[in-house]
Order: structure tokens, then sequence, then C-alpha cells
């Protein structure tokens, strides 16, 4: 599915590759990866598109736009520029404060609204209720013919719709760095495990566990990527779950992956096996919780 990535107002189809991490951690059981996630789908390096760009994807409607945050812009500015509200571009990409940086890169949705993705249960009634949003015209924009066209795991747009937390409270510092904290939401990844090392990168922890051990989903959602080869910027072989709340979830370093992209999964799930893959120094799991605090 195509996804434009504009850089300075211009149109760019050019994209570098990942470059290694580096800067090995000699510590036991422990690692991470030096890229960042996007949107849900896209993967950069920590140093921004100014670097690199690689594995960029979409999901969704293809008027999705990737947008390359350039020097003096602001939420409202990007906003304007693609005729959404503010809202819609905080929501879409997990952000907690209104501070954007130079070259931090935006997923844009095609109108005002929410994207969301169905859950088992969930029906155009519920979900317009859920989002305040309107049914027929959540048929309407993602060309959905009747309630039995609707299926687990697909990912719609509600146009107009606005996003209420349910049952989340906030935990951190006051301000734009605080974020929601989902009690109870998340299971632990492994049924047995010594953590190595505390929050680090993209607020994950790292949980040794024997090498083959049985990996699980920490909550119910889609798998919108599962590598199974590669150094994939240190993660090795990977996971990451889209959560119906939001948030995502990611799972490293893994010896083989079970699940792969647009299956569905459930709260506690097989999806793969530990390993020591990619920048791994033993067999762990680096875990990290994307859009809420890591409970870990």
């Amino acid at each position: 599915m195509p996804v434009q990535v504009y850089s300075d107002g211009v149109l760019s189809q050019n994209m570098a590759l990942l470059h290694a991490a580096v800067n090995a951690d000699p510590n036991p059981s422990k690692g991470g990866g030096e890229i960042t996630m996007v949107g849900g789908v896209a993967l950069l390096p920590e140093s921004g598109p100014t670097g690199t760009i690689a594995d960029i994807e979409s999901s969704g409607s293809d008027r999705i736009s990737i947008y390359v945050v350039r020097k003096g812009d602001t939420l409202s500015t990007i906003a304007d520029m693609f005729d959404v509200t503010v809202n819609t571009v905080v929501w879409a990409n997990n952000l907690t404060g209104s501070v954007i940086r130079e070259g931090q890169v935006l997923v844009i949705l095609p109108v005002s609204g929410v994207k969301h993705i169905v859950a088992k249960g969930e029906t155009i009634q519920s979900i317009a209720k859920k989002y305040k949003g309107d049914a027929r015209e959540i048929m309407r924009f993602n060309d959905i013919a009747s309630e039995k066209s609707l299926s687990v795991g697909d990912e719609i747009i509600i146009p107009d719709g606005e996003v209420t937390p349910v049952n989340s409270r906030y935990a951190g510092s006051s301000g734009s760095s605080a974020v929601p904290y989902y009690d109870g939401y998340f299971a632990s990844p492994l049924r047995s495990y010594k953590k190595t090392q505390g929050l680090h990168g993209y607020n994950g922890v790292d949980l040794a566990a024997p090498f083959g051990a049985s990996v699980y989903a920490a909550a119910a959602g889609k798998v919108i990527l599962s590598r199974n080869y590669g150094w994939n910027g240190g993660y090795g072989q990977y996971i990451v779950i889209q959560h119906p709340n939001g948030t995502q979830t990611l799972y490293s370093h893994l010896q083989e992956n079970i699940v792969y992209e647009g299956a569905s999964v459930s709260k506690g799930q097989l999806i793969g096996n530990v390993g020591s893959t990619g920048k791994s120094t033993g067999s762990h799991v680096h875990f990290e919780v994307r859009g809420a605090r890591n409970p870990f």
C-alpha cells in the first residue's frame, strides 16, 4: 500500500538503508534496539530521518501520509497543512504533549478523526459510540458494505472521531511528559523471568529467561510487524502488536517468531520463543510498551 513521505513539503521516494547498531552492551542478558516506531508501522533510526529512513509501511487507507517535521513546524501548522485537527495528529502518533522536534516523522490520517483496530465483539455501532462518530459515515468512508463484512483486526478510520481515555490514570511527572497507565491491561510476556535492565531505550525493559522459553502476547491485538530475520537496528527477530486501546507492545531478540503480520492474537497467546538475536548479550526479551507506562 503506498505511503507518501514529505520533507520540506516535497514528496520523496528515496529511503536510505538502516545502519547497524553499535556500542554493544557487555553486561549479560541485556540489549535493545536503536530505532523507533512511528505510527505503529514505521521504523526509524534514533538519529531521525535526517540520517536514514527504513522499512516505512502503511496500514489502513491508502491516503495516509508520513510527514517529516521541518524546523519551525508546530502541530497546528502541520494540521492546517493536511486540513485535519491537531488532535488527529496527536492521536495518530500517540503524542503525550504538544512538543515536536525537527526530523520527527508523523503519521497523518486523510481526515480528522481516529484510526481504530476492530476487536472481538465490536460492531460499527459500538465503535461509533466509543469515538462519538457516525456509523453511516464510518461505513461510507471505509467502504464497509455491512456489519457482516467487519472482521477482527480490520483497521478503520472514524471520521471526526474523538479519543476519550477509559479506565486509565496518569503516572510520571506532570505536564506533557505524563503517560497513561492502564492498570492490569498488560500481562507479563514471560511466565518466569529475571529483570536484568530497567527502563531504557524506548520505554523498554530486559527480561532474562532460558533460551527457547515461551513468549506470550501481553494483551490482545493485531500483529503489525513480525521480523524473523536480520539485525533490524539491534532488535534482531522481533514482533510488534497493536492493541485496541491505541498502545503497542514490542518483543525483541526472539529465537523464533510464531505469529505473522496481520494475525489477531489474544492476551496470553504464544507468539514466539526467547532468543539472543540482534544487539543482545544473553537470552532475554527486550519488552517495550508504546503509548503507555511499562508496568514491568
